[in-house]
């Protein structure tokens, strides 16, 4: 009879609670002085973890981060300007639930992107969805949209998308079209969700970079009214652990 109840726990995609029952099962010592209550509370928490942890790798797995960053390998001794305070705040993950932007600037290989990433990967273990892109290959994924019919589709899935990561902010001149994408999509996402900007421009410069007065004014207002930044500086952690390689290499 369990081997049938396992069973049907599998096919009703109970696979938490199938689990569990089997540890139940080969270990008795352990659960024969529980009460019928006590095990069956024991596997529903089983299946309410293992739905949890499922959920996680969807939202980890969808949100195509670039590096797979962890919260706790970011290292705060580098002086590069993190300020460990509000690390630890937006780790919390409350600006997301309050629809706030995250504003990231600093020199190529100040740890930009991985920042970033952890910060998103922190969300995703909360719960909420992430998708990463370069700035560079949005633009490229609506100008498909467009020829292919699916634009209007493209913009009502990233307007839903919790917090929206675009990496390489300016590195690239928009042209005309892809400024009213940005428009569209900024306007969508205002009050509603969260987006995080990654660029080496500071954000005084952004305004220039879009190329246009109008939709510059429009699109960054959206952006920076309830965003938060950072902005890091000093020499590339990459070059600083070459060198560190490198002299490791030589001793």
């Amino acid at each position: 009879m369990l081997e049938q109840t396992i069973t049907q726990l599998r096919q009703l995609k109970l696979s938490g609670m199938a689990n569990a029952l089997v540890s139940q099962i080969e270990q008795p010592s352990t659960y024969e002085g529980l009460s019928f209550d006590e095990r069956l509370q024991l596997l529903a928490d089983s299946e309410a973890q293992d739905r949890e942890s499922r959920k996680q790798q969807r939202l980890l797995k969808a949100a195509k981060l670039k590096l797979a960053a962890n919260a706790r390998d970011i290292d705060y001794h580098h002086p590069r300007g993190l300020n460990q305070s509000m690390m630890a705040s937006l780790l919390q993950c409350d600006w997301l639930n309050k629809s706030q932007n995250l504003l990231i600037t600093g020199p190529c290989g100040s740890g930009k992107t991985y920042i970033t990433c952890a910060l998103a990967h922190t969300g995703c273990m909360k719960g909420y969805s992430v998708k990463y892109y370069r700035l560079s290959r949005l633009m490229l994924a609506l100008t498909q949209a467009k020829a292919d019919g699916t634009y209007s589709r493209m913009l009502q899935s990233l307007a839903k998308i919790d917090l929206l990561v675009l990496d390489d902010w300016g590195l690239e001149p928009l042209k005309a079209a892809q400024r009213n994408d940005l428009m569209e999509i900024m306007d969508d996402r205002h009050g509603s969700s969260s987006t995080a900007i990654i660029s080496q421009l500071p954000t005084e410069e952004w305004h220039q970079s879009i190329g246009d007065n109008t939709l510059a004014d429009a699109i960054l207002d959206r952006l920076m009214h309830n965003a938060h930044r950072i902005k890091l500086k000093g020499e590339s952690m990459r070059k600083i652990q070459s060198k560190i390689d490198h002299r490791e290499h030589l001793g």
